[in-house]
């Protein structure tokens, strides 16, 4: 089914999709991991691929910048496309002194300031967490190549510039690292009853003021892929998901 975001047609994507954030890293990964890929999606850019890792049907598509973006993309991916689970591979800052450049970590659960959960209403504040399954998939995953991956609470911001320079007081209440996706994918799994799991290379540090270069993220976080598409193996084992058959929240 096509929207006015995603051009592929019904059965274009495998039930496990990542998504970075940079269109050109899902081409990097679809043309260093996968075999046979094919270009399926390449509305506005966001370039989306399906190929095989492993004898493994997985699909990668960028997913844009920001809560806003990956919400409707991954919202699209589950219900429109049959998509089960979604893993974010992307960037993050780190916001724990214990976290160095080119490390990976996995986010069990997201804080955040953005008010994206608000759409459903709830009587109180919802905590956006991970899959289990995938989350444990993971951990497997990154100690079977030998990499390693603390878990925890990520921060999704919805502001890259922050005027009022709070971000490091989440590292305070133990957050990791921050990023700006993680907490909308988690939602709109929860929401549809789908399954997703956020694995961030640490790309800068607003502890020491360290950073890489555009270049360096988009080709060097080979363990955060590696890690995610033996997760994607793994998944196979899971049982598959039906669409919640959900419209937009109202």
């Amino acid at each position: 089914m096509a929207t006015p975001h995603n051009s592929a047609e019904n059965g274009a994507f495998a039930k496990t999709v990542l998504m970075p954030g940079d269109p050109l890293r899902a081409k990097f990964i679809a043309e260093t991991f996968l075999e046979d890929a094919k270009l399926v999606n390449n509305v506005r850019g966001i370039q989306g691929y399906t190929g095989a890792y492993k004898g493994t049907p997985v699909s990668v598509m960028a997913s844009g910048m920001g809560c806003p973006s990956i919400g409707i993309y991954s919202y699209e991916l589950f219900t429109m496309y049959g998509v089960d689970n979604i893993l974010r591979i992307g960037s993050a800052g780190a916001i724990s002194p214990e976290l160095k450049l080119r490390d990976v970590v996995a986010g069990m659960g997201a804080c955040t300031n953005s008010t994206f959960a608000q759409q459903y209403r709830l009587p109180g504040t919802f905590a956006p967490i991970a899959s289990f399954e995938l989350l444990q998939f993971a951990v497997e995953a990154a100690r079977e190549i030998g990499v390693r991956m603390p878990v925890g609470n990520l921060f999704s911001s919805d502001t890259f510039y922050d005027a009022a320079s709070s971000t490091m007081e989440w590292g305070k209440m133990g957050c990791l690292a921050v990023e700006m996706e993680a907490a909308a994918l988690y939602c709109n799994a929860a929401y549809t009853h789908k399954r997703a799991l956020a694995v961030c290379s640490i790309s800068d540090s607003l502890v020491t003021g360290e950073e890489l270069n555009a270049e360096e993220r988009q080709n060097t976080f080979t363990n955060m892929m590696k890690i995610a598409l033996e997760v994607a193996v793994k998944a196979t084992k899971l049982p598959a998901l039906q669409a919640a058959g959900l419209g937009a929240s109202k």
